[in-house]
């Protein structure tokens, strides 16, 4: 049996720390220069100068990690082409990002960064950024976001994956703390571009080796991935988490060695191992439950507010006086499912019904009865049976793991798709290196590091 992985939001929640500078724009110039033209649209070279200023920034302190400009220049405009193209293929299938949506985003940054709208415009006047390029930049990335999230249907993880994963992980719990450097190949890569490919990740790998530079700077300097420049960080993960052509291999090293050269299905790798922490350190898992009983009076089109807050009003009077609850409940409910039951709801955690409901269940003791509330359905009374508190390591242990395969399907298969839309698009380069030419498949092997003895 197989169950569909649950979506995973991914969009305002990430885009609140973002540095201003890392996505907004300089106030464009009368007259733009073009850096890349990307099928119908273009990417100015106002965009690519602001990008490469927030690298600098990032990167503070540690220029000597950063590769000469004229590499950085490339890696970052390919990232700028890869946006662009994402956002022209979320914008053919319908994926818009409305006005409401884009000033709620804002308000949050404001908020997140203790600011006022007039204080956020401010802010990014006096960094000499548009205004109006800050919120395109905020919808691009959310429109790429939910591109993104739009393959997680795809994606299915069935009981007997998450039974297998977790088989595996009672025997070996750690987690490791990955990076990687990628020499991508292009599909149906010739001979040449196979051997070109080789001879740069193996001069990479030897000027790792001989202590020239170290791995993050290396990815930094040669890596095809789109995180180079995050020095090739993959994060913590599980074996689950891993290519199944690597795990094994990930599982017998040790911290600081390195694996590969390694052939996959998106070029040639290599893979370092950073760090290594046991995962079965963290505490059990409880969540407090509840058992109410309730008793609803509806508001609708036959029954006004005034008309269901007199009727709720006497049957709490009646419970005040002796009545019995589950027995007025029966009588007098209009919350058809639960009424057979005397208004039992059973167990639940106290946000399962809404903040509104959760908050009158915690603000009872056991026993006791409320005084009428309203929802949206109508006018309520509940009386709290009992609390309990419940181990649910397992339960959430499983949905972990069931995500954790789920997101690396995803990445395997999102990869896949970025490569076969980059492969797909016509690209022409109208500053750097590859000024006025269109844009070779598997480019980017071209910056190979000079191998020893040469």
């Amino acid at each position: 049996m197989s169950r569909r992985l649950p979506a995973i939001l991914l969009a305002a929640s990430a885009l609140l720390f973002l540095p201003f500078a890392g996505v907004a724009q300089q106030q464009l110039q009368p007259i733009e220069r073009i850096a890349a033209i990307v099928d119908e649209d273009v990417i100015l070279q106002s965009e690519l100068d602001v990008a490469m200023r927030n690298i600098a920034a990032q990167y503070a302190g540690r220029e000597a990690q950063l590769p000469p400009r004229p590499v950085l220049e490339r890696q970052v405009l390919e990232r700028l082409i890869l946006v662009k193209l994402q956002v022209a293929r979320a914008r053919q299938q319908g994926i818009r990002v409305s006005d409401q949506e884009l000033n709620q985003t804002v308000a949050a940054i404001a908020q997140q960064n203790r600011l006022t709208l007039d204080g956020l415009r401010q802010r990014l006047a006096a960094d000499g950024l548009s205004f109006e390029e800050f919120r395109r930049s905020l919808s691009e990335e959310i429109t790429v976001q939910r591109l993104r999230q739009s393959f997680i249907q795809r994606i299915n993880v069935s009981e007997g994956e998450v039974d297998a994963a977790l088989a595996r992980e009672a025997g070996n719990s750690r987690q490791y703390r990955l990076a990687h450097i990628l020499v991508a190949l292009p599909d149906g890569a010739t001979a040449e571009q196979i051997a070109t490919g080789q001879r740069k990740i193996e001069g990479v790998l030897n000027v790792i080796n001989r202590g020239e530079m170290d791995f993050a700077a290396a990815a930094v300097r040669y890596s095809d991935s789109p995180n180079a420049l995050e020095g090739g960080d993959l994060g913590w993960r599980t074996l689950d988490e891993i290519p199944s052509a690597f795990a094994q291999q990930i599982g017998r090293m040790q911290p600081g060695e390195i694996l590969g050269p390694v052939r996959g299905p998106s070029g040639f790798q290599l893979l370092s191992l950073s760090e290594v922490r046991d995962s079965n350190e963290a505490p059990a898992q409880t969540i407090t439950e509840y058992h109410v009983r309730h008793i609803l009076v509806r508001v609708n089109d036959r029954q006004d507010d005034a008309t269901a807050r007199a009727k709720i009003d006497t049957l709490r009077a009646r419970i005040a006086g002796g009545a019995d609850f589950q027995a007025v409940a029966r009588e007098a409910s209009e919350d058809n499912s639960t009424r057979g039951q005397g208004g039992d709801l059973g167990w639940f955690p106290a946000d399962a019904y809404g903040p509104d409901f959760g908050n009158q269940v915690t603000a009872l003791e056991d026993g006791q009865v409320s005084q009428p509330f309203r929802t949206d359905a109508g006018w309520h009374i509940i009386e709290r049976v009992a609390r309990r508190e419940t181990d649910v390591t397992d339960e959430n242990r499983r949905a972990q793991v069931r995500d954790t395969i789920g997101r690396r399907k995803l990445e395997e298969e999102y990869e896949r798709y970025l490569q076969e839309m980059r492969g797909e698009a016509y690209v022409v380069f109208r500053t750097g290196d590859r000024a006025e030419e269109v844009d070779p498949v598997g480019a980017g092997a071209s910056d190979q590091p000079t191998p020893p003895g040469t």
